[in-house]
């Protein structure tokens, strides 16, 4: 069979990526920010640096820091403590 059958079809265009906006995150937390935190996390069946980023728009260094502030006051226990990824459950 010849090698250039297919070439007769229209090539295909390349699609533009879809561009993000930049994440206007909190890095530092504040009052109103904290208090939803400890109220929230109750709720939450899994708590991951991500999930905290995507709930209370605050950037991930804030987030791994109030996981570990939390584990440290026993709201939530460590489940996955890999280096690349905390995962972290309600402590029951």
């Amino acid at each position: 069979a010849p090698a250039n059958t297919g070439a007769k079809k229209q090539k295909k265009k390349w699609s533009k990526g879809k561009v993000k906006d930049k994440a206007q995150h909190v890095v530092i937390l504040d009052k109103a920010t904290s208090d939803k935190l400890y109220k929230d996390v109750q709720s939450y069946r899994l708590v991951t640096v991500a999930t905290l980023v995507d709930r209370l728009k605050i950037n991930g260094s804030l987030a791994r820091r109030c996981l570990k502030d939390l584990e440290e006051k026993g709201q939530i226990k460590k489940v996955v403590g890999h280096s690349k990824l905390q995962i972290y459950s309600m402590h029951n």
